[in-house]
């Protein structure tokens, strides 16, 4: 297992596929990795689908609204159209590079309208760079990143099971 240096700024996300774990950057971008907490500590995001995952691209989840597996409001065909209850994000565009395993806010065409969903890229994404807001790492795990199932939308999607912080898990 990797080393967790950083108990308050790592991320232990249990998926369908096995366990993950981001090193969170709040040097990066403060106000994302504060959300991300926000939401974590919410547990909201436990049960969230992959709603969209390309190969050789990137698997986003996230969709605490329309994409968390048993809430009300789970809805297959809706996911990946909806936030969270809290007002989108300004965004925190910096030099910190999308490669294998950044984990990065989605968004629509507004740069400042991340809210909660994320996406974790599978190989390296130059052109997403200064675009949208890196707010992790992934440093254990990204084989099991790999296993997520494909697809836009995905039929029968794997999902988070639980995100945790290291210090609470």
């Amino acid at each position: 297992m990797a080393e967790i240096k950083d108990p308050q700024n790592t991320l232990i996300m249990e998926t369908t596929k096995g366990k993950v774990v981001i090193q969170l950057l709040p040097e990066v971008a403060p106000g994302h990795v504060a959300r991300i907490k926000e939401l974590t500590a919410e547990k909201a995001y436990d049960g969230v689908v992959f709603h969209r995952v390309i190969e050789d691209f990137m698997a986003q989840t996230g969709d605490v609204q329309f994409g968390k597996q048993g809430s009300d409001n789970f809805n297959p065909a809706r996911a990946g159209m909806g936030g969270s209850d809290k007002p989108d994000l300004k965004a925190e565009f910096s030099a910190t590079p999308h490669i294998r395993g950044t984990c990065s806010m989605a968004r629509s065409q507004n740069p400042n309208s991340a809210n909660s969903q994320f996406f974790i890229c599978f190989t390296d994404a130059p052109w997403l760079n200064k675009q949208y807001t890196v707010w992790g790492q992934v440093i254990e795990g990204m084989e099991v990143v790999d296993k997520i199932k494909r697809g836009e939308p995905v039929r029968d999607p794997d999902s988070i099971v639980s995100i945790r912080l290291a210090s609470e898990a």
